[in-house]
């Protein structure tokens, strides 16, 4: 059993592997540039604004104020979940780390290597834990679409990247997903007034837009710019 077990295992890490070299594939200067642009600290900015603003719109501060302290509550129970506990307890090497075997077939960009563990992805857990809370919250459908091609966008930025799995972006999901479900079951549970509130009707759909916007300009100036611009670093 245990035999079958391991080699079920390796199985899986082995179309892991491959599945993660193949989506690694195909640089150029451009998509460099735009996938470090994707993956940055700071790029989102606007589009984390823009959702403040569209709930100070459409709701009162205070249910605004709850709602964030639920969504930074969330991302501190993701970051430490996945960095301080699974991350270094399963002690998964990173595709682009050089003490891995993989890491003679993986493209990196200018450099960068990332930290020394990767499993699970931190951004995946932190953007798709973001994401279904939101989409929990809202209930709207084009915003719902936004918050996951945005997710899905900056996974995909971290194995072009070469820092990140196939397997540890998947996990990072899976973890997103268990926890801002507990944090909004809890949120629904104790604060029902205020999340009823959210998912009230009786709101204005045209700025729900705000952040579909936003999150669209981003991408598209993004585009633009990774023409001649080499961010180096900014990740």
């Amino acid at each position: 059993m245990l035999i079958q077990t391991l080699s079920v295992l390796q199985s899986l890490i082995d179309w892991d592997t491959i599945v993660t070299i193949w989506l690694n594939v195909g640089h150029s200067d451009y998509w460099d540039n735009f996938m470090e642009m994707v993956s940055g600290r700071f790029v989102w900015i606007p589009f984390y604004l823009s959702i403040v603003w569209m709930m100070l719109r459409n709701y009162s501060p205070k249910f605004t104020a709850i709602c964030l302290a639920m969504v930074i509550l969330l991302l501190v129970i993701d970051d430490q979940t996945c960095s301080s506990l699974i991350r270094n307890a399963i002690g998964r090497l990173r595709p682009s780390n050089l003490d891995n075997p993989t890491s003679a077939f993986i493209q990196i960009v200018d450099g960068y290597r990332g930290g020394r563990f990767g499993f699970p992805s931190a951004h995946a857990t932190n953007s798709w834990g973001t994401a279904f809370f939101l989409i929990y919250v809202f209930r709207r459908r084009w915003l719902s679409l936004t918050f996951g091609l945005w997710s899905a966008l900056l996974c995909y930025s971290r194995i072009y990247l070469g820092v990140h799995y196939f397997g540890d972006i998947m996990a990072g999901t899976l973890l997103g997903l268990v926890n801002a479900s507990i944090v909004y079951f809890l949120f629904l549970k104790f604060l029902p007034t205020v999340t009823n509130a959210f998912r009230s009707n009786d709101v204005s759909n045209d700025h729900f837009r705000i952040p579909i916007l936003v999150c669209i300009a981003e991408v598209l100036i993004m585009l633009v710019l990774a023409i001649f611009v080499d961010p180096v670093h900014g990740i």
